[in-house]
């Protein structure tokens, strides 16, 4: 890495430390140790690469639509990324990232279909039967697209570029009921065994399984637990946003010992419990796609997990006390509890 380094400096590389992380940014193993050291003696700040992956996406999408149809969807993405901007200046709610790229996988997909279905490439043509055709194609995303499309529709037609909001008159019914999959008893059970008492299951496998399984984790609680998180007196971590340290039982409270010598006899000085090859050099969190990809030898994803362990929790628990726990809204957890009745509750016939 000082090799490399010295050739970058040695190039008329940039030699300012805040230009020089962005010159060697092609270079990732090098570019993460010297923002390492760099952000640590408080000699640049830190790049913001969410953001940057953040645009890639955007612009992937963006170039996905057919050229005629191309501008109007460059000026919107653009409307979205200035909202966002201002509402991170007030103080309110921002947009997140996965709702910008929604949006415009929606008017990606409308455009595709415009083009190839309906022979259509200019936004003013665009009519009712255009919407219609398009939702009734994907039923089962009707909502997802047509969410997107009322918000694109009345930005085009504030910049004249449709005559008319197609999208005025059209509904997508919906229930909040949680339609996500969920694991049967069997094959919890069969998990619990695996991750409990093989040892040759990977650290990593073992506690983000059991922890999403048994105490509901999210990808993102357990990208960034790190030391400060772990009472190892009372076996209680801090999760994310929740109110209240979690007591982990004593197989998740093995796992999480088992990935605290994983990261000693990597040598990591790295405070997050959760480290890969990548990250172990440097004060990071892994990747929020390495967390998921954790489980890829039993083929599920944690979020599976953490959902099968709400309804569950949501069924035999007051949904409150559910939200109070885990740091939910009310609404969330209700959802869980949708469209299921309590037969003991019912009045006799």
């Amino acid at each position: 890495m000082l090799t490399r380094l010295g050739k970058h400096l040695t190039d008329d590389a940039p030699v300012h430390p805040q230009a020089l992380l962005d010159a060697v940014a092609a270079d990732v193993p090098l570019a993460r140790a010297l923002e390492d050291f760099l952000t640590a003696s408080k000699l640049a700040l830190p790049p913001d690469r969410e953001e940057r992956r953040a645009a890639a996406r955007r612009q992937s999408r963006i170039d996905a639509v057919p050229a005629p149809l191309r501008p109007a969807v460059i000026g919107f993405a653009e409307h979205l990324v200035a909202g966002r901007d201002r509402a991170r200046r007030t103080g309110t709610h921002p947009r997140g990232h996965a709702t910008l790229e929604a949006r415009l996988t929606a008017l990606r997909d409308f455009t595709e279909f415009l083009t190839t279905r309906r022979g259509k490439t200019d936004w003013a043509v665009v009519d009712v039967g255009d919407i219609e055709a398009f939702l009734h194609a994907h039923p089962r995303r009707r909502s997802f697209y047509l969410t997107g499309l009322r918000q694109f529709c009345r930005y085009a037609l504030r910049r004249r570029l449709m005559l008319i909001n197609p999208t005025a008159g059209v509904q997508a019914p919906q229930t909040m009921a949680f339609r996500g999959p969920t694991l049967p008893v069997d094959r919890q059970r069969e998990l619990f065994r695996r991750w409990s008492t093989d040892p040759h299951v990977h650290p990593h496998e073992a506690f983000v399984g059991l922890a999403a399984l048994l105490h509901g984790a999210t990808t993102q609680d357990l990208q960034h637990l790190a030391d400060d998180d772990i009472d190892h007196d009372q076996h209680r971590i801090r999760l994310g946003r929740r109110p209240h340290p979690t007591p982990l039982d004593p197989w998740t409270w093995t796992a999480l010992q088992r990935c605290l010598q994983h990261r000693r006899n990597l040598g990591s000085s790295n405070s997050h419990v959760l480290i890969t090859m990548q990250t172990k050099a440097t004060r990071t969190a892994a990747s929020d796609s390495y967390v998921k990809h954790t489980l890829r030898a039993v083929g599920i994803q944690p979020r599976i997990l953490r959902s099968t362990r709400l309804v569950d929790l949501v069924g035999t628990v007051d949904a409150k006390l559910v939200a109070a726990a885990y740091g939910m809204r009310n609404e969330a957890v209700i959802a869980y509890l949708s469209d299921h009745v309590d037969t003991a509750r019912l009045p006799n016939p």
